[in-house]
């Protein structure tokens, strides 16, 4: 006998007894609908928990890449004139804001500087157009980005403008492929330069960039080599505050402090603006966890459906079987048999109909999965719940059913036609 037999034959008789597995089968069609609504029911379920689970672990993981506590200082205002200005060609950020920030502003623990934009990289006989940052060492804590092969550059190589860099995971691929990156010479802007580490992977940012074709250099060298000299001015500055609690705090602070080193007075516009991304991630994973429970909400309403469906069968039985009860009652049976034996029938279609569910539901949330590029992990609470809750519901809507056939008369049931 095969396990699937096993499951569907021998666990419900060891269960629930012969008399309530005959009943059903010998009316399996009508037993096998009455199940669907819960069948239904708990697929909805399994496929939302599922999914909403793999929406917000994907969500979270996009918090933990973009940053420590990430607070992102832009140069140039967010709006002039009702149009969004970007930070290229404003000069409203130098280090000497940088290193104010740094010293007046205490909850935040880690700046850099950011000037960026875009340059083809050179290796041998392959080039590839790729996006840039010059930035100093503390820009990969701030990040949260680590090096995989190698080792990043220090200060030292900030403070001499070397000519050294490191390198994303897709420049690394369409530069070098399979072969060794680290210690490779690559030309930028005819100048050459020496690949001191791999980034590691990274993946696409919220919106959908790819955060591992970077090549990340010390800003001196992009200031003084690849923008010219005299070019003082960054288009970002980069923080860590101490803590989430801390972001908005640190973000006042920090637009009080740069209103004052850049002479702005008051009911003037700012010339730069300040970005906390993670407070958006964060309204996303709640939205997100909103939505799952108003799903579950409504994916509940086929249980009712299903559950209702379940005691209009079993009222049906029990009329069906009027003289079978009035009989069984004649010769001794006690109303707590009876009962008992109508609340099993209901209970193993519940059961039938959860463990089908389970299993839809586990199919169908991988299917989805697949479709939207997601990686779908279930929650084992939810695989253990969804067979109890089934068996709630067979409880709940099989009683009254259960406690009607308790009630008639064994003369009267037998007399019935």
């Amino acid at each position: 006998m095969s396990i699937i037999t096993k499951l569907i034959v021998d666990v419900p008789l060891r269960l629930f007894g012969r008399e309530a597995f005959r009943s059903l089968y010998r009316n399996r069609m009508r037993s096998a609908l009455s199940a669907i609504g819960i069948t239904i029911g708990i697929a909805a379920v399994v496929c939302v928990v599922a999914i909403g689970t793999a929406g917000s672990q994907m969500a979270e993981q996009q918090l933990q890449n973009l940053g420590d506590n990430l607070v992102w200082i832009e140069a140039g205002s967010r709006n002039i004139n009702g149009v969004r200005s970007g930070s290229h060609g404003m000069t409203s950020l130098t280090m000497g804001d940088v290193e104010a920030i740094g010293n007046e502003v205490p909850s935040i623990k880690r700046v850099s500087p950011n000037m960026d934009g875009t340059l083809i990289v050179i290796s041998g006989n392959r080039n590839w157009t790729t996006h840039y940052r010059g930035v100093t060492p503390e820009f990969l804590e701030i990040k949260r980005w680590e090096v995989q092969e190698g080792d990043s550059f220090t200060n030292a190589d900030v403070l001499h403008s070397a000519n050294v860099c490191l390198i994303g995971q897709t420049v690394r691929q369409e530069l070098f492929g399979p072969k060794e990156a680290v210690g490779q010479i690559v030309r930028i802007n005819n100048k050459l330069f020496r690949v001191l580490g791999v980034l590691a992977p990274k993946g696409q940012s919220n919106t959908g960039q790819d955060q591992d074709d970077a090549i990340i250099l010390p800003y001196t060298t992009v200031q003084r080599k690849l923008r010219g000299k005299g070019f003082i001015w960054l288009d970002d500055i980069m923080c860590s505050a101490d803590s989430l609690d801390d972001a908005e705090p640190a973000i006042e602070n920090i637009t009080a402090l740069l209103r004052q080193r850049h002479h702005i007075l008051p009911g003037k516009e700012d010339d730069f603006n300040i970005r906390h991304p993670e407070e958006v991630i964060k309204a996303q994973i709640v939205a997100k966890r909103t939505m799952e429970l108003l799903l579950i909400s409504i994916a509940s309403i086929a249980l009712l459906v299903g559950g209702i469906g379940i005691m209009n069968v079993m009222l049906v039985s029990v009329t069906e079987r009027t003289r079978e009860i009035g009989l069984r009652m004649a010769i001794g049976a006690t109303t707590r048999a009876i009962r008992v034996q109508f609340l099993e029938e209901a209970v193993m279609l519940s059961l039938f109909g959860g463990l089908l569910g389970v299993l839809v539901g586990v199919a169908g949330s991988f299917l989805i999965g697949a479709s939207l590029g997601w990686p779908v992990s279930i929650p084992l609470v939810a695989l253990m719940l969804a067979p109890l809750f089934s068996i709630g519901v067979g409880v709940f809507f099989g009683f009254y059913p259960a406690w009607k056939a308790t009630q008639l008369d064994p003369i009267v049931a037998l007399r019935h036609e």
